[in-house]
């Protein structure tokens, strides 16, 4: 799941990175997540940057072993439950994409 964000005004960069990275933690202790990488800035100023102007400015990529786990972790957010309203809380424009590679099964 590719997670694209803007963060709100006040929230510091490096507090929301830390924040993000305690919470990619816990989900994958709590077995909700495969892997979790770091959170990266867009870098928009480069002819290989075609997206559109404006768009979110973090992303953030979370890997499930499968449907089932993804399922789970939605569930899990959903019931507000897993400190993902914490993380939420500082970001805005979000948008999440999931893909599941083609020669992956379930």
């Amino acid at each position: 799941m590719l997670g694209r964000f803007d963060l709100r005004p006040g929230i510091d960069d490096a507090d929301f990175r830390a924040a993000y990275a305690l919470f990619a933690t816990r989900l994958k202790a709590e077995g909700l997540i495969a892997s979790a990488g770091p959170m990266g800035r867009r870098e928009a100023d480069t002819p290989m940057d075609t997206d559109a102007p404006g768009m979110p400015e973090y992303f953030a990529i979370m890997s499930f072993r499968d449907r089932r786990q993804l399922d789970a972790a939605y569930a899990r957010f959903k019931a507000s439950i897993s400190g993902h309203e914490a993380v939420l809380a500082g970001v805005r424009n979000s948008i999440f994409t999931c893909w599941r590679d083609l020669d992956q099964q379930g």
